[in-house]
């Protein structure tokens, strides 16, 4: 079977390694995402496992197209009462690059009319859409002569793991967050400090990297709701993600942030996701933070203004970030999310990577700034 898993961009080689050590085949890296093929029961440990993908889309068919004519009769070949029961709700998505068709909502009222009229010739009956929260999903992907046709095997996406209970303000998706560790090179092997951690999203992620714990492993999919499902399988495969866990974390994950609500949130989500008791959090400063350790790995999201006072304000709180890692963190290995490129100019510390990837839609820069004693302070 031909699968495609959409991640974040700037992820794309880091989700094409996980792949392959799932088991994967033919797996071919591309902007935003990764193609690859396997059987059902690899399409059900990608589920579980993967920490980049945003969804596993299963392909139906491919072809080329020139009207929404064509795109009709492309989900007509289809056999969607093999696929799932008629008392499904369904939802189409359409994407598009360089498409000529003006409308990709009146594309996928096309598609929808399509899984409804092959039903309908079978059975007398229709599928009903549900738009919020649909039990199957179906995926249209053109480009300006290609349309593709995909199931949703994942339902909720991927970074939906189940533990978040509340998000706060601004949070990372918890698939990009998985992908920063994996940028920064933390495998569970040194300590992690996240001094503005908000809802805990980097930490939370983090513990289940050390531990070993299957990120979908509180949460349902789509594939469940298929024909196809082997429950046994599903089982087994569940059992075997269960076996490999962990007990103890090698090294302390540990996170603060000045807000005494994000910090209570991040308990929450914590409790939420089972790991209270394996992660500290407390009420603290950034600017005041002291090293948990002799060295590790510090990352975090600090803010990056949109508004002018906000620039001007970050313009002060940079330098001052550069002097507390300066101070207070020489042998750690610091990496910080911005979508502000001023930031290493105005921290005044060397930065010894820029990794561009995309949050949502920001172009933004993973910077790493190893702090040595003696000076890495530009003039």
């Amino acid at each position: 079977m031909h699968y495609y898993a959409p991640c974040p961009r700037g992820l794309e080689r880091l989700l094409a390694d996980e792949l392959e050590q799932l088991g994967a085949q033919a797996v071919l890296a591309g902007e935003g995402g990764v193609a690859f093929e396997g059987h059902v029961d690899l399409m059900y440990a990608v589920n579980l496992h993967s920490r980049y993908a945003s969804r596993i889309l299963l392909q139906l068919d491919e072809r080329a197209y020139r009207n929404e004519a064509d795109l009709y009769r492309l989900a007509t070949r289809i056999d969607w009462p093999s696929l799932f029961d008629v008392s499904r709700t369904i939802k189409v998505n359409v994407t598009a690059q360089h498409s000529g068709l003006r409308s990709i909502d009146f594309v996928a009222l096309k598609i929808k009319d399509a899984i409804c009229d092959v039903f309908r010739t079978i059975n007398d009956e229709r599928p009903s859409v549900d738009t919020h929260n649909p039990d199957i999903r179906i995926q249209v992907f053109l480009t300006d002569r290609l349309a593709t046709l995909y199931i949703d095997t994942s339902g909720e996406p991927l970074f939906k793991r189940g533990y978040r209970l509340d998000s706060g303000e601004a949070p990372l998706r918890e698939n990009l967050a998985a992908g920063l560790l994996g940028l920064a090179g933390w495998h569970g092997d040194r300590p992690l400090f996240d001094p503005m951690c908000g809802s805990g999203t980097f930490l939370i992620e983090a513990a289940q990297i050390a531990l070993g714990l299957a990120p979908g492993r509180l949460r349902n999919f789509g594939f469940e709701k298929l024909f196809a499902f082997d429950a046994a399988a599903w089982a087994d495969c569940k059992a075997r993600a269960e076996a490999a866990i962990k007990t103890d974390l090698p090294f302390p994950i540990t996170g603060s942030d000045r807000d005494l609500q994000a910090v209570d949130i991040a308990l929450r989500n914590i409790e939420a996701a089972g790991l209270q008791g394996k992660i500290k959090v407390q009420v603290g400063d950034v600017l005041l933070a002291q090293a948990p350790a002799t060295e590790g790995v510090l990352i975090t999201n600090p803010p990056y203004g949109v508004r002018l006072e906000e620039q001007e304000q970050l313009s002060e709180f940079y330098p001052q970030l550069g002097d507390a890692l300066k101070q207070r963190f020489t042998g750690w290995n610091s990496y910080l999310l911005t979508a502000d490129l001023r930031l290493p100019k105005l921290i005044r510390l060397n930065a010894t990577k820029r990794i561009p990837v995309y949050n949502g839609a920001l172009d933004c820069r993973l910077y790493e700034f190893k702090v040595v004693a003696g000076s890495n302070r530009q003039s």
